[in-house]
């Protein structure tokens, strides 16, 4: 099975010229000053807004680097951009991104795609790597110079029936992360093995301590395991902040997310800029409106950033 994915995967990029190859494996992501990290994936990305969990983590193990970090993920997306489409077609869902990432123009874009391949059974691997390949020569045209993290999605847990056995899932999402390491090389990207962090292939059997609420979609504890682990896999150590300190930074997080989540997908959207614009319109000039208090929950995260520090244990 290995050796089939790995010809699909060579056979494919060869098809779109010679390729930049990484360098040696690197086991650090170096951020910079500050970075700005956007988020992009399906819903264990987008979720993590709900949970606040990444963000304060990555804060706190950068110490005194400052990164804003920005939340792009659509439940069920894909690298053609389905999810993202209201009305028309895939490539609707493309430009909609597109135009996001001209707004915030992000130095470092850390993606996470291709969870849905677990119940396709890889069948449509060749076809979601030449996607993904254009989606990341999107996000460079638009942000040259941009630094490119590539995560495999984590794995799946099997619960108590009716609740599917999700073991052959999860060995497709073995060698899919098997095609990603490849991928990213290929593509000069740093890779993190989320799968592997959190467990890697499960043992046969129900999951003793169900990190999600159906197989599928984490719970909080869940979160805080896969913000941990994600740090982790930027090379990065997360120093021991007071519980209340952490909280406070977590709320602040959430907040930030909310507002920031409001300005680039607000629910009346069709009213505002789509095809029923000329009812509702005149109010799309309040949208930009968001940015300076985003720019102020920025500068409350990295307030209480310095106010949990002050308190840290390092180790």
């Amino acid at each position: 099975m290995k050796s089939l994915l790995t010809l699909l995967l060579f056979s494919t990029l060869a098809l779109h010229g010679q390729e930049t190859t990484a360098p040696a494996d690197k086991t650090t992501f170096e951020f910079k000053d500050g970075d700005k990290l956007v988020l992009l994936g399906n819903t264990v990305f987008e979720r993590e807004q709900r949970y606040g969990a990444f963000e304060p983590r990555l804060a706190l193990a950068l110490g005194e680097t400052k990164v804003s970090v920005r939340n792009l993920a659509w439940s069920g997306d894909t690298v053609f951009g389905t999810a993202r489409s209201y009305f028309g077609p895939p490539e609707e869902g493309i430009q909609r991104l597109s135009g996001h990432l001209d707004m915030l123009k992000p130095t470092v874009a850390m993606l996470c795609y291709g969870s849905e391949l677990a119940f396709e059974r890889l069948q449509g691997l060749p076809d979601f790597l030449t996607g993904y390949r254009s989606l990341i020569d999107l996000i460079r045209a638009k942000s040259p110079g941009v630094r490119i993290i590539v995560v495999a999605p984590p794995p799946l847990e099997s619960l108590q029936p009716p609740l599917p056995d999700l073991s052959t899932e999860n060995k497709n999402l073995s060698s899919l992360r098997d095609a990603l390491r490849k991928f990213a090389m290929m593509q000069n990207a740093f890779f993190i093995d989320w799968f592997e962090l959190m467990g890697g292939l499960p043992k046969p059997g129900l999951a003793s301590k169900p990190l999600t609420e159906n197989g599928v979609h984490y719970t909080q504890l869940g979160y805080e395991k896969l913000a941990a682990k994600l740090v982790q896999g930027l090379g990065l150590k997360i120093p021991e902040a007071p519980s209340p300190a952490l909280e406070n930074l977590r709320r602040a997080v959430i907040a930030k997310d909310t507002l920031f989540f409001n300005r680039w997908r607000p629910q009346n959207e069709t009213y505002l800029f789509g095809f029923r614009k000329h009812e509702q319109g005149q109010n799309a000039k309040e949208i930009p409106m968001f940015d300076p208090l985003i720019a102020q929950g920025d500068a409350s995260i990295q307030k209480l950033k310095a106010e949990a520090l002050a308190q840290t244990r390092r180790p």
